[in-house]
């Protein structure tokens, strides 16, 4: 948790910075790898979170969601 809060701080950090006066080359690659590390930690945390959700029937009946 603690890593995921530093990697947010340094995302607005550059967000904010390249609003008012730009990025660096390096900054700006620092940018995309950090955008990156962040959509597929959201992505696994989402996919995990719907892998443990049920439907339930009107018999009471528990199933998992389905891929479409």
């Amino acid at each position: 948790m603690e890593e995921m809060t530093e990697r947010n701080k340094r995302i607005n950090f550059l967000a904010h910075k390249a609003k008012i006066e730009g990025l660096t080359p390096e900054e700006i690659k620092e940018r995309d790898v950090l955008r990156k590390e962040f959509i597929a930690e959201f992505r696994k945390n989402f996919k995990s979170q719907l892998d443990n959700t049920f439907i339930m029937d009107e018999n009471g009946n528990k199933r998992p969601l389905k891929k479409k």
